[in-house]
Parts: structure tokens; sequence; C-alpha cells
């Protein structure tokens, strides 16, 4: 079955950054064609207010709902209407009873003057003659409105006239619970328009930023971390499946922030895995290696021991053979143990110990065994410890017991009666250095880095005792808490040395 395959972040990312922005988008438009009906229903709330006030007066001063009798209300009431552009009175049959566009007509209001006769120009009369049958069709159609559509709630209607936005109330007009016409209120409200295209404008500014905004992150996304992540999963998968593709991360280093430092963590973990698969490769034919060798001694002897029939033979032969068991029992045991020992690092803690008192601790022990053993042999610890709390290092306790050990088991395996093992602890600025002295022959070797290397061949007769693994599993501890270790012979005086620097505790 094939595994379906996924979208990547960025996909996902812009994905979900479409669907919100469209429903931002879908909101937006909602609210945008919801701010002019109610801005116009907010003009008509006060509409409705003057309209009321307009009707009270009509009924306290007990006007005549006539052409004379409105007339005559305009003229004496014309600051209720001072905010307002036109107000025209009805009659129930839809006919027009007042106007405050002819107020300014009337006699009364102008003072007297000579007549002046002009000729219209031909222009200007086909103008007025535009504006009255626009008028009159205007006129009809609030008259229509009055007869067939009102329902007897105050009507709220907008138009546009000669790029003027007008806001239109129209309301019936009770006098002492008789209707007695209809009033219509209208407001030029260009304001209206202006708010709507300002807000118009600034949303669709703010949506044009907010995309800016998020193309802007997501080509960061997917430069910066997005890129590089893909750039690791190739890396793992190509490890994964040991494809000969060559991937280089090393540009990724560069970056001190998290995906540098996983960067790091992935291409470290990676080489320590490949490190552990080599080892326990080589570990694995080095192993098979050193065990055959005392199974052929072993069938060999057995074979012989079949055969012989002397008493001496068969017991020396018998010793053979107890020897090459014990070879291949301890090889097996310290195999073992390796192996849960290079498990169990990964896993355990670092924390900040005394190197000085595991020295000694482990000395005691050692000491204790000479004595029970009934061998003479002497251990010194020569302390050169300048500074205060010099001694301290950031490590496992009992891995550098293991290491200690270690190497005073190999020194004490070449030593002889009557001879001195010293251990050195000195400190230098930024480690502190541990150095063990024996007496014995030293190495024969041009280079006696090798004694470090698993089931390494320089060993003492009682080899059933040592496999050949304890000087490297040393190797890997103190390589663990990022020091070294290095062996050579000693200069004035005859013996071998084995050098452990380790970074102090800081």
């Amino acid at each position: 079955m094939n595994r379906k395959k996924t979208a990547s972040i960025l996909k996902k990312f812009l994905l979900f950054n479409l669907i919100v922005f469209s429903v931002l988008g879908l909101f937006t438009i909602i609210y945008l064609e919801a701010i002019q009906p109610n801005l116009v229903k907010e003009r008509a709330l006060n509409h409705k207010i003057i309209i009321k006030n307009t009707v009270d007066h009509i009924e306290r001063l007990n006007i005549n709902y006539t052409k004379e009798g409105v007339r005559t209300f305009l003229l004496s009431t014309r600051f209720l209407f001072q905010s307002l552009d036109r107000v025209r009175f009805y009659d129930l049959s839809g006919q027009l009873v007042g106007d405050t566009n002819i107020l300014d007509l009337e006699p009364g209001v102008f003072s007297r003057s000579d007549i002046i006769i002009e000729e219209p120009i031909s222009g200007e009369t086909n103008l007025a003659k535009s504006k009255k049958n626009t008028e009159t069709k205007k006129t009809d159609k609030i008259k229509d409105i009055i007869i067939n559509s009102y329902t007897g709630e105050v009507m709220t209607m907008s138009d546009t006239n000669n790029n003027n936005f007008f806001v239109n109330t129209l309301s019936k007009i009770s006098v002492q619970n008789n209707e007695i016409g209809f009033i219509l209120v209208s407001e030029q409200a260009n304001d209206i328009l202006t708010a709507v295209k300002e807000r118009k404008a600034f949303i669709i500014r703010t949506m044009l930023a907010v995309a800016l905004v998020i193309l802007i992150f997501s080509l960061f996304l997917n430069k910066y971390i997005l890129k590089p992540i893909g750039l690791l999963v190739n890396f793992s998968d190509s490890i994964k499946n040991k494809s000969d593709q060559s991937i280089d991360i090393k540009k990724i280093f560069i970056r001190n922030d998290e995906i540098g430092k996983l960067t790091k963590s992935i291409d470290e973990m990676t080489k320590e895995l490949q490190q552990r698969t080599n080892r326990a490769e080589t570990f694995s034919n080095d192993l098979s290696h050193e065990i055959r060798n005392p199974l052929a001694s072993l069938k060999s002897a057995s074979e012989l021991l079949d055969k012989t029939t002397q008493k001496n033979e068969s017991e020396k032969l018998l010793k053979i053979i107890n020897h090459d068991v014990e070879r291949i029992e301890r090889l097996i045991t310290d195999y073992s143990q390796m192996l849960k020992d290079e498990a169990s690092l990964s896993r355990e803690k670092m924390s900040k110990i005394n190197l000085i008192d595991i020295i000694t601790n482990v000395v005691e022990d050692f000491k204790q065994d000479l004595e029970n053993q009934n061998k003479n042999i002497e251990i010194k610890i020569i302390l050169k410890i300048i500074s205060e709390n010099g001694e301290f290092i950031l490590g496992i306790e009992n891995r550098l017991e293991q290491v200690i050990a270690n190497l005073l088991d190999n020194s004490i395996s070449f030593s002889k009666e009557n001879q001195i093992i010293e251990i050195e602890v000195e400190e230098t600025s930024k480690n502190l250095v541990i150095t063990i002295k024996d007496q014995g022959p030293g190495f024969s070797e041009t280079s006696p880095q090798k004694i470090f290397k698993r089931f390494y061949s320089n060993r003492p007769k009682s080899f059933g005792q040592h496999s050949g693994l304890g000087l490297n599993i040393v190797k890997n501890i103190v390589e663990l808490h990022k020091g070294t270790v290095a062996a050579s012979n000693r200069i004035n005086s005859k013996g071998a040395q084995v050098k452990v620097l380790l970074p102090k505790y800081s």
C-alpha cells in the first residue's frame, strides 16, 4: 500500500492563511455592505426626531393642513429645518401641500424691487425644463409610494441626484389620532459616502498590508526554517537508506539559533551512531579472531589428551585447556560488559565530582587487594594541585573509577615485587592531568598508542585475567569526558606511563 504523500509545512501554512484571509475577506465584504445602511439608519433616526417635533408643533399650533396653512407654518418655524435640505408636506392623496424649497419665493420674504425682464438663453431654458421634468418624476414617484407602498411605518429612502447623495424619510402625520397627511424629510448626506469610501480604503490597505506581511513571513519561513529542515530530512533519509548521495549540512552550522543547534546535534548523533556501528563491526571481527586462537589451541590440546597415556603430559594438556577456557570466558564476559557499558554511557548524566576522592578510594581498594594477595607493590599518590577547588571535574563517578582501576590493574600486571606505582595529579589552566607511572619493562612498541586498541597482543603472561579490552575501555570513557589519553615510556627511569587529561570543572 502506497503511503499518502503529505503536504509540506509551507503549503499547509499558506493554505491556512488563505482560508483565514478568505474568511476575513468575506466578513470584510459583509461589513462594507453594512456600513452605508447603518449610517443611513442613524441619519433617519435624527429625521424621526425632527418629524416628531414638527408634528407636535402642528398639533399645538392647531395648523390648518392646507397650502396656505402649511405655508404660514413653514414661514414661522423655519428654525426646525435649518439642518435639512428640504422638507415637503403631502396630503393623503399624495398632492404636494408645502415645500421648504419655495419659501424663498414668498413675496413677503424679499424687499420690493424693480422688475427686470431678461431674455432666457436657449440652453438655460432647456436646463430648467430638464430640472422641472426631474422634479415632476420625483413627485410622481413619492405620490405612488404614498398611495401604493406606504405600510404605516416610517420609511427611509436614499437616492443620488447630480452626484449628491440624499437620505429621505417619509412619515404619516396624525393630529389627535386623525391622519391628515405625510411629511418627507430630505437631507444631503455626502459625508456618508465619504465615510464609506474612507473605511473601504482603510480596510483595503489593511488587507493588502496583511497579505504582504504573510508573503514576507512565508518567504522567511521557507528560506530560514523549512529549507534547512528539509535538508535535514533528506540528510537523515540518505543515512537511513544508505544512499551514496552526499548532502552537505555544514553550511547550517554557522547559525547560532535552534536550527543550527539541531543540525549540530543531528550531525554529532549521526557520527556517534556511525562510530558505534563501525566499532561494533570491528569489535565483532576482532572478537572472532581472538576466540579462534584459544579455540584452536583448545581443540589441539583435547585431541592430544585423548591420545596421550603419560600423566605428566595429561596434566600439562589439562592446564592448557583450562587456560584457553579462561581466555574464552574472559573475552565473552568483557565483551558483554563492554556492550552494556557503551549503552549505559549514553544514558548516564555527568555531575561535579572530586577527582582526588575517586583516585584515593580506588587506590585504597587496590592496596587491600595487594595485601590480600601478599604482593609487595607500593602505590603512591602525588598531588600537585595549586588552585582552590582545582580537583573538581564534570564527569560520571563510577566510569572514572573504572578508568583509574583499569590503568592501575594494567600497571600492576607488568610490575614485580618491591616496585612502586606512582599516581601523579597536577593541574593546568584548563585541565587536570593524571599520570600513572610503573617500573615495569615499558613499551617495546615504536608507537605505544597502539595499546589502546582492542585485543592488543602485548599482554602479561596471565592473559586469562586480561582480555585486552581494559585500555580500550579507558580510551572510550576518557573521550566521553572530552579528554585525551596517551602512553609512553618513562624518560629518566625504567617503566611505562599513561597520561590522562580531563577538563576542569568551570
